[in-house]
């Protein structure tokens, strides 16, 4: 419970601040609000499209948050923290079960401290779901096989791991099932109790796991013809051996790991070594302990970096593993602190670490500018710091001012980055921009975006966004009749409509002005990012304008002229 609080302390007070990133949270945010306003619970619209890539769970969470706090920032990111600080609740109770008390607070500690945990427990997404429930039904499995004797207890905690991998699958799909299947079995088979697997209660999980999952899809399906085909054999099957979205190397997730649990991946390392030698347990528990770990780890690892689309969010499952031999590494350290070339490592890979962010920071100085250049440098002097203070408390033979010194330098680097995240809004979200066109939105004006759909201004205006010759992620359900309004097929069609009698606000790049040169007549009616949002009247008043970091090249009476608007 301590741990939960914390975590809610720590996670909270920021979710409202920084605009929604796209696409992502915008997508999520939309979809939610659109349940809210529809009423329709089943089927999930994205920009009133049916849009079917992903199960309804988190859906359901952020729309009733919505309902509960109203439509904004805070409420669409909520159902992530909360997970969030279920998932360190559900580490701090494992570790405890496995290694104790003062092993589960630190892994506890390690998990809501680590820079990938802490970013995304403030990230609208679905991963902090499946992350969750995939930790809850791995600890019920844990403590079921712990004791090697069936029992009624066991058959409970079996049944409960069923429950939670039904709600994963019903928060990010059968990759839930397909990850705790393979952690589970592959566990007994290594241990060589594959004679337990036929005792597992098999038909009443089967049972609670089709309860759980099977009325949504049948009642989608029922409602969307076509429906499961589609999120079975496309979104989860082509899209895993075919999708070169994200498309990253087949180390991207190795370094994703190490680098977002970076400084307790240090300390991981050194709990698995612990648990091989003088770990106060069994050899046999030991090594079970391990085993089931590691292969938690690598399951997740291997099986999201088989396929070509790689997002870093796809290690939060993998995450619990490392925290718990965290934990262990950290209450070794503190009982027989690093001397010797553990320490100097220790030290010396922070100051690589922090100078290789520095001197990126420096490189890109000009193009990021400088309120993201002094969140770098805040960041790099924490690691610095981390490395140089935690080596002299060590070396001092004060272990526990060691960590503490390591637990604040994390936090304060992390808290570098959610400020630069706010600080880079500029370049990846449009709620200033959804401010200034909400005006003419609400008078009747038509939205519409040319060539990219701007997931996020849906949400913030509440109106639909006319897509104009791009239909992106929404085309498996585009050509439907309830989809028409969401798309304008082609540039001349846009012409038409800019020539109506109807008002009309365009979202374009900024590279997109040559194209769109003769659409007349036009005003801007103010920029963000890369964006700019123009309009097909006359502006009576000064329009709002904010500084665009973006120079666009115009063409005005046939020649070429370089803007920057301000």
């Amino acid at each position: 419970m301590l741990c939960a609080i914390a975590a809610a302390i720590l996670y909270l007070p920021t979710l409202g601040g920084p605009a929604l990133l796209e696409p992502d949270e915008g997508r999520y945010a939309e979809i939610a609000r659109e349940m809210v306003v529809s009423g329709d619970d089943v089927t999930p619209r994205d920009d009133w499209v049916r849009y079917f890539e992903k199960p309804p769970l988190v859906y359901w969470a952020t729309a009733g948050s919505i309902s509960a706090f109203g439509s904004n920032e805070f409420s669409v990111r909520l159902p992530a923290a909360i997970f969030s600080i279920g998932q360190v609740a559900l580490v701090a109770a494992l570790g405890e079960a496995m290694f104790g008390a003062s092993v589960g607070l630190l892994a506890a500690l390690a998990l809501a401290l680590s820079s990938l945990f802490f970013g995304f427990a403030g990230f609208a997404t679905l991963d902090p779901a499946l992350a969750f429930f995939l930790t809850a039904a791995m600890a019920a499995f844990y403590r079921a096989v712990q004791s090697r004797e069936a029992s009624v207890s066991s058959r409970r905690w079996l049944r409960l791991s069923a429950a939670m991998l039904a709600l994963g699958t019903l928060a990010k799909g059968p990759v839930a099932v397909v990850l705790g299947g393979a952690i589970a079995i592959g566990f007994m088979m290594i241990e060589r109790r594959w004679r337990e697997i036929a005792r597992f209660p098999w038909l009443s999980g089967s049972i609670i796991y089709s309860a759980v999952v099977i009325p949504w899809f049948a009642i989608a399906e029922s409602r969307n013809p076509g429906f499961l085909r589609f999120f079975i054999l496309h979104e989860h099957v082509q899209r895993y051996l075919q999708s070169t979205e994200h498309g990253w190397g087949p180390y991207f997730l190795v370094i994703v790991a190490i680098a977002g649990t970076w400084p307790w991946f240090f300390f991981a390392i050194s709990g698995a070594f612990n648990l091989l030698k003088n770990e106060p347990m069994e050899p046999e528990d030991r090594r079970s302990a391990l085993i089931f770990l590691m292969l938690w780890f690598a399951v997740v690892l291997i099986f999201f970096s088989i396929p070509r689309s790689k997002l870093g969010s796809y290690m939060l499952p993998g995450l619990p593993p490392i925290a718990m031999l965290a934990g262990l590494g950290i209450a070794g350290f503190i009982a027989t602190p690093f001397a010797g070339w553990k320490l100097r490592s220790f030290a010396l890979i922070n100051l690589i670490i922090a100078i290789a962010l520095a001197t990126t920071i420096a490189l890109f100085a000009r193009r990021i500018g400088a309120a993201l250049v002094i969140d770098g440098e805040i960041a790099a002097a924490a690691i610095a710091s981390v490395g140089i203070f935690s080596a002299l408390a060590t070396s001092r033979n004060r272990p526990r001012l060691a960590i503490a010194v390591i637990a604040v330098g994390v936090l304060i680097a992390s808290g570098a980055g959610l400020k630069a995240r706010r600080d880079a809004a500029s370049f990846y979200s449009y709620r200033r921009l959804a401010q200034v066109i909400t005006p003419y939105l609400a008078s009747g004006c038509v939205l519409a975006s040319y060539n990219h759909f701007v997931q996020s201004l849906p949400f913030y205006t509440g109106s639909r966004e006319a897509i104009v010759g791009y239909r992106g992620e929404l085309a498996p359900f585009s050509d439907s009749i309830d989809a028409r309004a969401s798309f304008i097929p082609n540039l001349a069609a846009l012409k038409k409509l800019w020539q109506s009698p109807l008002c009309v606000v365009l979202i374009a790049n900024f590279q997109d002005l040559p194209t769109l040169h003769r659409l007349t007549p036009t005003s801007v009616l103010g920029c963000e990012g890369k964006k700019l949002a123009l309009y097909n009247r006359a502006v009576m008043v000064k329009p709002v304008k904010f500084e665009c970091r973006n120079h666009a090249r115009a063409v005005a009476g046939g020649a070429e002229a370089e803007t920057e608007l301000r």
